[in-house]
C-alpha cells in the first residue's frame, strides 16, 4: 500500500502555555494565576496525560473505531482521538476538547454535556466519504480544578456507558511508514513527529494573538 499524507488544519477555540504564574490583563487590573494543580486532574479523572508550559491535556484514542475512508483505515494517531485539555484562568481553570462520537454516541452525549453545564461550540465532520461516520464535538469549560475534572469524566464516562466499553481498550496495531520525513521537513519547513507510523505536522499560528475569555490561546490547545 502507497502511503498515505493528511494534512488537518483545525482551528479551536482553546486556551494557552503558562510554566509558572501568569499574568493577564483584566480591564484596569492585573490577575496573577496559579499553576494547574495537575495531580487534581489525574485524581479526579483517572486517567494520565501529557504536561507542556503549564498546561495539561488528556487523550482516549479511538481504538474501538473501525474507521475507513475511500477504504483507508484511519488510525488515532491519524485525527482519531478524543482529547480535552486544561489550563489556568482567573477561575481555577478553563478546558476546551474534541468529542469524538459516533451517530449513535452524540444525543446521549449532547445531553450529559448540556447537563455538565459545559459548552458545544461545535459539531462537524473532520473527515469525508468515512464509514462510518464520526463527528467532532468542540467543548469548553471553565471553574474550579476539581470541580471540571468531575464534569470531563462524566462525559467521557457517558461515551464509555453509550459504547459499552471503554474507547481505548482494542489495541491497534502499529502501520509501516516508508515516506522520507526529512525530505517532506526540507521541503516544508516543520518537522513533524512519528506516532505509530504516522508523521504527524501540528503547525501553530504565533502570529496571532488569539484569546478566549483573556485567555492566550497555544498550539498545544488546539489553535493549529
Amino acid at each position: 500500500m502507497k502511503p498515505v499524507i493528511f494534512f488537518s488544519v483545525i482551528a479551536l477555540m482553546s486556551l494557552n502555555s503558562f510554566s509558572q504564574k501568569t499574568k493577564v490583563e483584566d480591564k484596569n487590573k492585573t490577575q496573577t494565576l496559579q499553576p494547574l494543580n495537575i495531580q487534581t486532574i489525574e485524581q479526579t479523572t483517572g486517567m494520565k496525560g501529557k504536561e507542556q508550559n503549564g498546561e495539561y491535556k488528556i487523550t482516549v484514542p479511538q481504538n474501538d473505531l473501525n474507521v475507513e475512508v475511500d477504504g483507508f483505515k484511519i488510525i488515532p494517531p491519524m485525527g482519531l482521538g478524543t482529547w480535552v485539555a486544561f489550563t489556568p484562568s482567573s477561575t481555577g481553570v478553563m478546558i476546551m476538547g474534541d468529542l469524538i462520537l459516533t451517530e449513535t454516541d452524540l444525543k446521549p452525549v449532547q445531553q450529559e454535556v448540556i447537563r455538565q453545564g459545559m459548552t458545544i461550540t461545535a459539531i462537524h465532520n473532520h473527515f469525508v466519504r468515512n464509514h462510518p461516520n464520526v463527528m467532532y464535538m468542540h467543548v469548553g469549560g471553565s471553574g474550579n480544578t476539581e470541580e471540571i475534572s468531575k464534569k470531563v469524566k462524566a462525559v467521557l464516562d457517558k461515551i464509555t456507558e453509550v459504547r459499552r466499553h471503554n474507547p481505548s481498550s482494542a489495541s491497534v496495531a502499529d502501520v509501516t511508514n516508508t515516506i522520507d520525513s526529512k525530505k517532506l521537513d526540507d521541503i516544508l519547513g516543520y518537522k513533524g513527529e512519528m506516532s505509530k507510523g504516522v508523521y504527524k505536522y501540528t503547525i501553530g499560528r504565533p502570529d496571532i494573538a488569539l484569546k478566549e475569555h483573556e485567555v492566550s490561546v497555544s498550539t498545544f490547545l488546539g489553535f493549529n
